[in-house]
């Protein structure tokens, strides 16, 4: 089966149209539970659709600091259960004896909190501030806004999922990972190219840009992610302290630069 066979289902549908109703075959996109079990302990369960799930939980592990480095992610096994499917990674002992001392944290707390954090500090953890680059060319931008479609095979089967795109600063698109969840296709991207060359260049997703998308975009060192819908004033906010460019509303040669401009530049004659 492809990658892209199991990321949709083939289901019978009733098509109404004019007056007219037929039975006719759609394409949905797949979404099932994955259980993340870390060294035998199971960690969350996340709503995923299931293709490209072993560079899935690597990025995951990377953005939420589970692992400091592709290396230390030893092994991944994807196990197919009656409930959904479990990723059995084995990390290396040093992050695991992190992750359960995090875990033993949380025991206790009251109140639902967010993701188990009590504090805001939990909350929003940042990355380091990235160093500034050099500008990306609009041009570059419109070009890679353009041509993303093209790169989004489950989309346009099934119209339901969302993509994180890398492109060069030339705007040649190098890796596309799509999702039903925008999250996951981030991560999706982040684990896809943490074990390659990965070209200088910009995030490209094609979803709002909430301040979740500006933590992974910051712990992946991404100096500038163009985003199809608006961002979240939080995002901004971090946006801004990351020395992250941060577009807005990007489709085909148009966007609003909500943060660090300088990281725009026009070609002028």
């Amino acid at each position: 089966m492809s990658t892209l066979d199991k990321g949709h289902r083939s289901i019978e549908v009733h098509r109404h149209a004019d007056g007219v109703i037929r039975v006719a075959s759609d394409q949905v996109a797949a979404e099932v539970p994955v259980a993340l079990v870390y060294n035998g302990i199971s960690h969350v369960v996340m709503m995923v659709t299931p293709d490209d799930l072993e560079e899935f939980a690597l990025g995951f592990s990377l953005t939420e600091g589970i692992i400091e480095s592709a290396e230390e992610l030893y092994e991944a096994e994807i196990v197919e259960t009656d409930n959904g499917i479990e990723l059995q990674l084995t990390i290396s002992e040093r992050r695991f004896q992190a992750l359960k001392e995090w875990r033993r944290n949380l025991t206790g707390r009251t109140g639902c909190g967010l993701c188990g954090a009590e504090s805001l500090e939990q909350v929003i953890q940042l990355p380091q501030p990235l160093s500034v680059g050099e500008p990306i060319v609009a041009a570059a931008i419109g070009k890679a806004m353009a041509r993303l479609q093209d790169y989004q095979p489950l989309n346009q089967r099934t119209g339901a999922t969302h993509a994180a795109a890398w492109a060069d600063s030339e705007g040649n698109i190098i890796a596309v990972c799509e999702d039903v969840g925008r999250h996951n296709a981030l991560d999706k991207l982040i684990g896809t190219l943490s074990r390659r060359q990965r070209p200088e260049g910009f995030l490209i997703v094609t979803s709002r840009a909430s301040y979740e998308m500006i933590q992974k975009a910051g712990w992946a060192n991404m100096g500038l992610i163009a985003a199809v819908s608006a961002p979240t004033s939080l995002a901004i906010e971090l946006a801004e302290k990351l020395n992250i460019t941060l577009l807005g509303f990007a489709r085909d040669n148009n966007f609003v630069c909500y943060a660090n401009h300088q990281g725009v530049a026009e070609i002028t004659s």
